[in-house]
């Protein structure tokens, strides 16, 4: 019994091995990306500039459960979207709010 199953491992060990590998590298930087947008998503607060996975850069105005109303510049028409399709918080300010200031 014990050569039968060391010759299983020596035919197939390698890509038993080579699977769990290849595995291991697309499930730990997926749970990665997940767990940095969910706390993206919680960081969520009135006067944060962000930018939409459409390209819309605005100002947030007001969070309601999984809504956003967001103010683009800079004529200020306001768009409410989904927190998933925010794609970054910027930290920096845009040009149209410092120059507000």
């Amino acid at each position: 019994m014990t050569g039968a199953f060391g010759e299983f491992l020596t035919n197939y060990g390698i890509y038993i091995l080579i699977f769990a590998v290849f595995i291991a590298l697309m499930i730990i930087p997926q749970r990665r990306r997940k767990k940095a947008a969910l706390k993206m998503m919680e960081s969520l607060k009135v006067g944060k500039t962000i930018k939409t996975i459409g390209g819309f850069y605005g100002k947030i105005i007001a969070v309601k459960d999984d809504l956003v109303t967001i103010e683009m510049l800079p004529d200020k028409t306001r768009m409410v979207v989904a927190k998933g399709a925010i794609a970054t918080v910027e930290d920096s300010p845009t040009e149209e709010t410092s120059l507000e200031k």
